[in-house]
């Protein structure tokens, strides 16, 4: 069968590959004109994954106009003249859901046939319920420990349970960012805490990195708690 084109043996074409599926994937790849389209495949299965049996090349000018489909594999390269330009690899995963799992088909359920089925977190939760109804009234309220910060006002001096740490309550009230109740910030002398104050992108109170915490108001005790002096010795 005669060729549309005459090769030289040392002929070769530099391609700008890209994927029709895979948007972010680019590259320039030179090719000898001498390959078989099969070969062609093989040797961009290497570089963008997609399998030889799921590719389907397409040849682009500079404008982006298709010129050709290579569908025989049995062809050499050059058969096709190909120019300096744009070779697109496609699969059979069309759409681009490699990339955008948006367009990726999500399994759903019709809440009657959901209700039918056993096993379910659903069926779990009725059955808990069912056997100790107060669990799903358990809901923290926004008052929780409130009566406990009567006592406890920003600048107290105070003491930390557990582990005795001492510190200055920055902070007294709700926090937005944390479970329902009331919390007391903490400024401690040492760096024994978690964060500067801001917890969760909302800040608090100001302290040095590693000293804030921010606590239930039952681990807080307010009163004469001075703050500790490293290098005082027990004993002599």
């Amino acid at each position: 069968m005669a060729s549309r084109l005459q090769i030289q043996e040392d002929e070769s074409v530099s391609l700008r590959v890209t994927h029709s599926n895979i948007k972010s994937f680019s590259a320039d790849v030179r090719f000898s004109l001498q390959m078989t389209v099969e070969s062609v495949k093989e040797k961009l299965w290497r570089k963008c994954g997609t399998s030889v049996n799921s590719m389907c090349l397409e040849l682009y000018d500079d404008t982006g106009a298709k010129i050709s489909v290579l569908d025989d594999n049995l062809r050499q390269l050059g058969f096709y003249s190909p120019q300096d330009g744009n070779l697109d690899p496609s699969s059979v995963t069309s759409g681009g859901w490699l990339e955008d799992t948006s367009l990726v088909e999500k399994y759903s359920i019709s809440e009657e046939a959901y209700d039918k089925l056993g096993g379910t977190f659903r069926k779990f939760k009725e059955k808990l319920a069912s056997q100790n109804p107060s669990i799903l009234e358990s809901k923290i309220s926004d008052h929780y420990m409130e009566d406990l910060c009567a006592n406890i006002k920003v600048g107290d001096r105070c003491e930390v349970e557990p582990g005795e740490k001492r510190g200055v309550i920055k902070f007294v009230g709700r926090a937005e960012s944390l479970a329902p109740g009331f919390w007391v910030g903490i400024q401690y002398d040492e760096p024994l805490g978690k964060h500067d104050g801001m917890v969760k992108g909302t800040r608090y109170f100001g302290c040095p990195p590693l000293h804030g915490a921010m606590v239930r108001p039952d681990k807080v005790k307010v009163g004469d708690y001075p703050e500790r002096d490293l290098f005082e010795e027990d004993e002599i």
